[in-house]
């Protein structure tokens, strides 16, 4: 079985890049069926941070064949879409797996979302009908081996993400955040998180703005604030200081010329904004304008590294606690490789059985006595299910083949004996 993953994260690729071959959650169920075409079992992780396509197949996956997939159906040039993917396979597929899950791989190091989001992907794909046993296993594996990690290190100790680096970020650029006012836009995890923070930090008045207004109440509420449809952020923008985005819009929300308005009315009071959707929820050419600090999720980097020195020593414990899985899986997946023999090996012994059953059940219709039908019984299919493998042997013997001969020793659970049986 083949193990193969191709995609594209922020280490490898700029958000201009990722946000062209993102997957919108509306069309991720035609996207599966798509891939579906090309491997058997697929399953994608689309986030802000990465796009991933996990797949498995009984031959050797050509690696061009779903590197051209994914350029199709973005509509991208494939040599133009190359330089920024990496390419997985089997046991380095299966660390790769295992460390996303885990949050070894992620932006903010031992982050725990990603294991939600993962977790998403094969429902997503589970729903579609495009995964089976291998890529099952797999996702199980690397979700145990993410709890073990997190049972047995202190990777997620100290609260570090994406949203907690954006309000690291806000109170960096106004000190107190007790007399600011901020509008989140989205109502996921994301934004949750960002919602939680702003919070702790006594944040003077949150603004949810959401598709859906009685969902941006029911977290706004939480956290005594209003929420607002999506149609309304232009004529609350300019009450906000904080302006901090997450959603799953194909297209940007906020334009520069919104923007640009929200300002004259605050008489340019600064507005600090911090736009974490893949693809961008504000348009880039918002930071041109002055009073306008905007940044993006790859500008969250340095934040970031300031929050990770706690976690380097048991992320260094986890590498090798991944590796140990790693080994586990391929002994199952290699294993997986081997069950067909074993069919193939039991279904021959039950048509010699049956076989013998009938011409047996024949004999005692025929007058035959119940010893004499038990003795051709008994010594017919010992001969017929020793056959092969005394032929094997012998053939082993004649030619020298002494390595087969002590595999058989194994196999058929014999005594060791001194070698000079293996010479006929």
């Amino acid at each position: 079985m083949s193990i193969l993953i191709v995609g594209v994260n922020h280490k490898t690729a700029p958000v201009a890049i990722r946000e062209k071959v993102s997957f919108a959650p509306d069309s991720m169920s035609a996207a599966l069926r798509s891939a579906h075409q090309v491997v058997p079992e697929n399953l994608i992780l689309s986030t802000c941070n990465r796009t991933e396509i996990y797949a498995a197949s009984h031959q050797q996956q050509p690696v061009e064949t779903l590197v051209g997939w994914l350029a199709n159906w973005h509509n991208i040039p494939a040599d133009q879409l190359l330089p920024y993917l990496y390419i997985h396979q089997q046991d380095d597929a299966v660390r790769h797996a295992l460390r996303v899950a885990c949050g070894l791989d992620s932006l903010v190091l031992g982050e725990p979302q990603i294991l939600g989001q993962l977790k998403s992907a094969l429902q997503a794909a589970t729903d579609n009908a495009v995964t089976g046993n291998h890529l099952n296993k797999l996702m199980q594996h690397a979700f145990s081996t993410a709890k073990r990690i997190r049972t047995q290190t202190s990777i997620g100790a100290n609260p570090i993400s994406v949203a907690f680096a954006a309000v690291s970020l806000a109170k960096q650029i106004f000190s107190k955040l007790e007399k600011q006012t901020a509008l989140l836009i989205g109502a996921g995890e994301t934004i949750e998180l960002v919602g939680k923070h702003l919070a702790t930090n006594h944040i003077g008045k949150i603004l949810v703005a959401n598709r859906s207004v009685d969902k941006a109440q029911k977290l706004a509420t939480e956290y005594g604030g209003k929420g607002i449809g999506l149609q309304d952020i232009g004529e609350y923008l300019p009450q906000a200081d904080i302006v901090i985005s997450s959603t799953a819009a194909p297209v940007p929300i906020l334009g520069k010329g919104t923007v640009e308005r929200a300002l004259k009315i605050r008489k340019h009071r600064p507005m600090f904004m911090v736009d974490i959707a893949v693809p961008r929820d504000i348009e880039q050419e918002v930071a041109e304008l002055d009073d306008v600090y905007l940044y993006t999720v790859d500008d969250l980097q340095s934040v970031i590294e300031e929050n990770l020195q706690s976690r380097r020593a048991a992320a260094e414990q986890a590498e090798g606690m991944v590796l140990e899985e790693v080994d586990k899986f391929m002994d199952w997946l290699r294993a997986q490789d081997h069950m067909d023999t074993i069919r193939q090996y039991r279904a021959h012994a039950e048509r010699l059985r049956q076989e013998v059953f009938e011409k047996a059940t024949t004999m005692l219709h025929n007058g035959k006595s119940a010893e004499e039908t038990l003795q051709f019984l008994a010594h017919t299919l010992t001969n017929k299910l020793s056959h092969d493998a005394t032929q094997a042997m012998h053939h082993a013997a004649r030619n020298g083949d002494h390595q087969l001969l002590a595999h058989a020793r194994i196999l058929f659970n014999l005594s060791p004996t001194d070698t000079s049986d293996q010479h006929p």
